[in-house]
């Protein structure tokens, strides 16, 4: 459910929200967005690549983070934060910036527009890379902050800056 606020909501405004009965909300630009809860697929998607990405920081689904400081708050559906941010954060707190890798999960109430916001928000705010996991096309596009995309299908790798090791894009969709 998205506001029509007369203005922009802070974060503090934001942090008072009760919780909706179903899914989150998320804080866009100064705008609250009531979020879905994932379907089944979505989550098994999540659950594999979370698995795969090793364990030199910490790797969960849905994790929330604030890429600027004021009216901005989202949840990647899997993300990768090193171990010394994610102990920095605050126990009553939330992360700062963008995480490291954040990967989405693509889901039919996506827009481009949405995803191409969301990547440049993190791509320009402390992540490394940013990947798109298309469960219809059965491939995962890697963008980086220097521009750069690639796009990796059925019997490829995608290389893991985190581990030094890959993830074999069959392992998602098996």
């Amino acid at each position: 459910m998205a506001t029509t606020p007369t203005r922009l909501m802070t974060f503090a405004e934001f942090e008072q929200l009760p919780n909706p009965k179903f899914g989150h909300y998320e804080l866009h630009h100064g705008e609250v967005v009531e979020v879905a809860p994932p379907k089944h697929g979505h989550q098994e998607r999540q659950r594999k690549i979370r698995l795969r990405l090793g364990d030199t920081g910490v790797v969960d689904a849905e994790v929330g983070y604030r890429p600027t400081p004021e009216h901005e708050y989202w949840r990647a559906d899997v993300a990768y934060v090193s171990r010394e941010r994610w102990d920095a954060t605050p126990d009553d707190g939330y992360l700062e910036g963008s995480p490291e890798l954040v990967i989405e999960v693509l889901s039919p109430s996506n827009t481009a527009a949405e995803m191409k916001q969301k990547r440049k928000l993190c791509l320009e705010n402390g992540s490394r890379e940013f990947w798109e996991v298309d469960m219809n096309y059965r491939e995962v596009q890697v963008f980086t902050p220097d521009g750069r995309s690639i796009t990796y299908r059925a019997g490829q790798e995608i290389p893991l800056f985190l581990v030094g090791t890959s993830l074999r894009v069959d392992d998602i969709f098996s």
